[in-house]
């Protein structure tokens, strides 16, 4: 798959850094597109910044979707009108974002994104107002509005580049990104170096359209990314983390995992992960990827998916580790594997910032493998009540399919829940001296008379 994915075919009609001035004009009869297959309110929109004088098209992403016989999720709109004159023309819009200037057309929840014409940034412009990079290269704001044809050639990747108008019903495509759409080949447009350079997120939006569309990714736009995989440190994690959803919870996770390994672009998102893989690679690329697997399923099943348990999945191998350095320095097991999870979730959100509404889950999914082994008098049916029974145990399930020994506990939950009252007090009094361990490292037995007083202060 990954073979498939990394394509050397190139076109002949054009060098790597052919820029076109003119745009090869696809009329109607000569596509599949349809003004009506498009958002009625982008397709307004677009009428009525024409009639103002401005040109306006619908763009990017929209566009491939429906080349591809794909439902668009977005409809974004490019024009010649600055954000202020757009707000001018529609009462319901909103200016937004201050690295790149966007409008925001509000139709109740429906949302559809205008953006001003982009031109390329002057090399040695940096103390512009409306442009600005930093030492690497890297665009840290992007303001600089030009012509139709300086937004073509500044898009990144060549199928992103088309330009539908619903009144002339036209494609105007400056790329060659038709022709690259039908041969299924991610592009990058300019030189794929400084590309990377001026916003490195785009490695990862390479690898997200590969795995989504089932593209390959043309020589010289993947050939760069393995040397300059580490600037996505450089990224605000705020930005990554948008971008780490995108990623995973696009339907296609299992192989852009596997892309992003291969890449080397796993380490700078998720350091600790990255290191469990090579310390215990079976293991780990099996957790992580049967949990992305099942991440894949529910999403084409329609089914919700919470990034908590994701990123639990995905830290998860670093944790037994970091628990077992903790004991070695004379903390009990308990307390260091709360320790360690911890700092791992500390130092992952120096890299992506994952919001505290995810955070507390992730340690509360974590903390729910402690105390699935501890089943004796009424804490079975106690966590049975607990919000986070059921991400506890699928999470234990996880981890049973790649390989961890747990004595059949995933087993006993499975039938527990399923039994009658009468039943389950059975299974309880079965359980005998049995009732002990836990996720991470295993943990030092209790004397008789210690655990007798902890079964007799639960039942209480």
């Amino acid at each position: 798959m990954l073979k498939k994915l990394f394509q050397s075919f190139r076109p002949p009609v054009r060098g790597p850094h052919h820029k076109r001035t003119t745009p090869e004009v696809i009329n109607s009869g000569q596509h599949s597109l349809q003004r009506g297959q498009f958002s009625r309110h982008a397709v307004g929109i677009v009428e009525r910044l024409q009639n103002a004088g401005y040109q306006a098209y619908l763009v990017g992403g929209c566009v491939r979707d429906q080349l591809l016989g794909i439902t668009p999720k977005d409809f974004d709109v490019a024009t010649s009108a600055t954000p202020e004159q757009v707000r001018a023309e529609f009462r319901n819009a909103r200016i937004i974002g201050r690295r790149f200037k966007l409008v925001h057309i509000h139709f109740g929840r429906d949302i559809i994104e205008v953006a001003t014409f982009r031109a390329n940034h002057s090399e040695t412009e940096e103390d512009s107002h409306t442009s600005s990079r930093n030492e690497s290269g890297r665009i840290l704001r992007d303001n600089v509005y030009g012509t139709l044809e300086e937004d073509a050639q500044r898009r990144d990747f060549t199928i992103n580049a088309l330009y539908y108008d619903p009144v002339s019903e036209r494609i105007l495509d400056y790329a060659n990104g038709v022709h690259d759409i039908r041969n299924r080949l991610i592009r990058l447009i300019g030189d794929p170096t400084q590309r990377y350079q001026e916003d490195p997120v785009r490695m990862l939006r390479a690898v997200r359209f590969a795995a989504k569309l089932n593209f390959g990714i043309e020589k010289h736009t993947v050939q760069p990314i393995r040397e300059l995989a580490s600037m996505l440190r450089e990224i605000p994690s705020a930005r990554l983390f948008e971008e780490t959803l995108k990623l995973f919870l696009s339907g296609h996770a299992a192989i852009t995992f596997e892309m992003l390994v291969d890449l080397q672009l796993f380490e700078p998102l998720f350091p600790a992960s990255s290191e469990a893989l090579e310390d215990n690679p079976t293991y780990t690329h099996t957790l992580i990827s049967q949990a992305l697997i099942n991440t894949d399923l529910r999403i084409k099943q329609g089914k919700p998916v919470t990034p908590a348990f994701l990123f639990a999945a995905l830290l998860w191998p670093a944790l037994p580790l970091r628990a077992l350095r903790l004991q070695s320095r004379g903390m009990p097991p308990i307390p260091a594997v709360q320790e360690a999870a911890h700092e791992l979730i500390a130092e992952q959100c120096q890299r992506i910032a994952i919001p505290k509404r995810f955070t507390i889950p992730i340690r509360e999914i974590w903390d729910m493998q402690e105390r699935l082994p501890r089943r004796s008098g009424k804490r079975a049916d106690q966590l049975l009540d607990n919000p986070r029974f059921r991400a506890g145990y699928d999470f234990l399930l996880l981890r049973e399919s790649a390989g961890e020994e747990t004595e059949g506990l995933g087993q006993w939950w499975t039938d527990y829940q399923d039994c009658n009252d009468s039943q389950r007090r059975d299974m309880i009094r079965e359980l005998g001296g049995r009732d002990e361990g836990g996720a991470g490292p295993r943990k030092r037995k209790r004397s008789p008379n210690k655990r007798k007083r902890a079964d007799n202060a639960a039942d209480e």
